[in-house]
């Protein structure tokens, strides 16, 4: 069975991501560590992905925590 076609990207670990490359991190805008913080991503979009994958699980009338993407 062949399933490069169901691949997603997924978070690498810092030694798995070259030196001269950006990376990218999810942040809280209130500075606090959780699960989501501590991934690092080697393309934007793949962070981006996994934010978008994590919102969709909140209803709007949930307490939302903020996230922010920045470049390390």
């Amino acid at each position: 069975m062949d399933n490069s076609s169901t691949l997603e990207a997924s978070p690498l670990t810092a030694k798995n991501l070259d030196a001269n490359e950006p990376s990218y991190r999810i942040v809280r805008d209130d500075h606090q560590e959780d699960s989501i913080t501590k991934l690092k991503f080697c393309r934007y979009d793949d962070a981006y992905d996994e934010l978008e994958r994590f919102y969709r699980d909140l209803c709007c009338s949930d307490e939302r925590i903020e996230y922010s993407i920045v470049e390390t």
